[in-house]
């Protein structure tokens, strides 16, 4: 499909692009971070995953911190997310119910 095509970005091209190895992106797919996909053996990362992509690249690149400490802090930051989201649900439903003297 030529527009599932257009979504992904080659490894090699990402290599290039950021000054990264290959086997960079390879472990983060394998720890589940990323996710890469490979057609007619060539291995592909989707481009809404760019973003990420990045911000695995500066903690390893830039903070000299390895794939399991990657790991980690990206299931703690999607824990983070989640939270905030449930708070912000909470203050929404605490507002329709008229009790809005304490929120901030």
């Amino acid at each position: 499909n030529l527009s599932f095509m257009q979504d992904l970005i080659s490894q090699d091209e990402c290599c290039v692009q950021y000054n990264i190895e290959s086997s960079f992106i390879q472990a983060l797919g394998e720890y589940g971070l990323l996710e890469i996909t490979t057609v007619a053996e060539t291995t592909y990362v989707h481009a809404e995953q760019l973003h990420e992509l990045e911000k695995f690249i500066r903690l390893h690149y830039d903070l000299n911190i390895n794939m399991e400490g990657i790991d980690a802090i990206a299931h703690l930051l999607s824990k983070v997310q989640n939270l905030q989201q449930k708070n912000n649900y909470l203050r929404r439903r605490l507002l329709v119910l008229g009790d809005d003297e304490d929120i901030v």
